[in-house]
Parts: C-alpha cells; sequence; structure tokens
C-alpha cells in the first residue's frame, strides 16, 4: 500500500495568524511538523498543502514538498482532498500542521488498522484526560468510545457526564481526541458527497459529519500528549513543554 500525508497549512488564522511560520527553536512550525511526519515508517509521502505562497516557499526552502491549493477549501480536510486528487495511493494521513510535537510512532499506530481491516475507512487518536481543566476546556474535544475503540461520539463539552461525582472518572473513562485522521483515499474523496450535518454544525466538529452518516471511526490510543497550537498562549505552553529541536 502506498501512504501519503498531507499537511493541510494556512496563514490567516483567526486565533494566530502566521502560525505555521512561527519560530520554534530556530524552525519555524511547519518544518517541525513535516520533520515529525518524516520519521514516519509507514508514510511513503509527505506534502504540505497551502494556498500561500509564503508557506509554500518556506517549506520550499527547507527542502520540503508543498502543493499550491486554491482558496476554496473551507476546512483542512477539503485542502486535503483537493491535492489528493492528483496523486496516487491507498492510504491518506491528515496531519494538522499546528501540531508540532506530534509523534512519528503514534502515526504509525493510526495506519495500522487500515492496513489490517479493509473495512475500516477511518481511524483517529485520542489520550486519556488526566486533569479537570482539560475536561472543562471546550477547546479540548472529547470523545466517547465502544468496547472496541470506535467513537460513539465527540463533543466539546464534558462527556460522558459523571452523574455521582466519582473520584477516579476521569482517568479512567474520559479521552481527549487528538485531530490526526487516516482515511482510505477513495472514502476521503467521496466525503465531498456529505453534506455538513445538524451535529456538525451544532459542535463545530467535523468528524461529526461521518458518525451521522453511518461512517465508524477508529480511535488509537496513546500515551503521547500532542499540544496543538491554536493561540499564541499554546505555543508558549509548547515550548515550556518540551525540548524539540
Amino acid at each position: 500500500m502506498k501512504i501519503v500525508a498531507i499537511i493541510p497549512a494556512r496563514y490567516d488564522s483567526t486565533r494566530f495568524p502566521g502560525k505555521p511560520l512561527v519560530d520554534i527553536y530556530g524552525k519555524p512550525m511547519i518544518q517541525h511538523v513535516y520533520e515529525r511526519v518524516m520519521e514516519s515508517k509507514l508514510v511513503d509521502k509527505v506534502i504540505v498543502a497551502t494556498d500561500d505562497k509564503r508557506i509554500f516557499d518556506t517549506v520550499k526552502n527547507f527542502g520540503g514538498k508543498a502543493e499550491m491549493t486554491s482558496s476554496k477549501p473551507q476546512s483542512g480536510t477539503d485542502r486535503v482532498r483537493e491535492v489528493i486528487k492528483k496523486i496516487k495511493c491507498d492510504i491518506v494521513v491528515n496531519v494538522q500542521g499546528d501540531e508540532p510535537g506530534i509523534n512519528p510512532k503514534d502515526i504509525d499506530k493510526a495506519v495500522k488498522p487500515l492496513i489490517k481491516d479493509k473495512e475500516v475507512n477511518i481511524s483517529t487518536l485520542a489520550i486519556r484526560i488526566q486533569n479537570g481543566a482539560d475536561l472543562k476546556d471546550e477547546n479540548k474535544v472529547k470523545v466517547v468510545l465502544d468496547k472496541n475503540n470506535f467513537a460513539l461520539y465527540f463533543s466539546r463539552n464534558n462527556i460522558p457526564f459523571d452523574r455521582n461525582h466519582i473520584n477516579n472518572v476521569v482517568k479512567e473513562n474520559f479521552y481527549k481526541h487528538i485531530g490526526l485522521y487516516v482515511y482510505r483515499r477513495k472514502f476521503l474523496i467521496d466525503l465531498k458527497k456529505l453534506k455538513p450535518s445538524a451535529l456538525e454544525n451544532l459542535e463545530k466538529l467535523e468528524q461529526l459529519r461521518f458518525l451521522d452518516n453511518g461512517e465508524k471511526i477508529k480511535v488509537i490510543i496513546t500515551d503521547k500528549e500532542s499540544i496543538s497550537v491554536d493561540t499564541p498562549a499554546d505555543l508558549q505552553n509548547f515550548i515550556n513543554s518540551t525540548t524539540i529541536n
């Protein structure tokens, strides 16, 4: 199987404009993401998908592969799909451009279910929530799993609700979603046929469109935290908690 990783990156982030190019230990953030993905054992090719010439040139300058997209894509998934239409492959990994600490081993773990089981069209990552702050933070997406680790629901809210206030419930039952996705190429291309769903519009979570349409999402549990850099405060938190270079 040929496996391609696409890193969607845009300059005009509402909360943190220009964040793919922000300096982290002497390198732009997008370079850290690219180099981490390149360490994956299963990914054959890595491409940055962007509609911004500054990001495109930066990737080219550090020796990476990049593709310019139109300005039409409304989401990272749309940008990935635009690029992947021109590439022959079997599996597509969508790696967020604001996850400079993404673990290459976790990328491989997320890919394996699609290699082993032809019925699985999409997989993602999650980690056990270890503190109440993350549980209450609407920017930290929570996921509830069935006994086979398929997603039952994703939410920005506190799920499942701890009705009896059990003290150890955080460590045992709550999971935070990590926004890496692995798709079969055909499934990813066919996603365009699915219209945004009511739940997706309420929570502003694109993955709910898949569940609304009966698609199962395999969730791989990791013990490696990956900090998403959405704001300048997130960037400082990342720098304070890592020694990446």
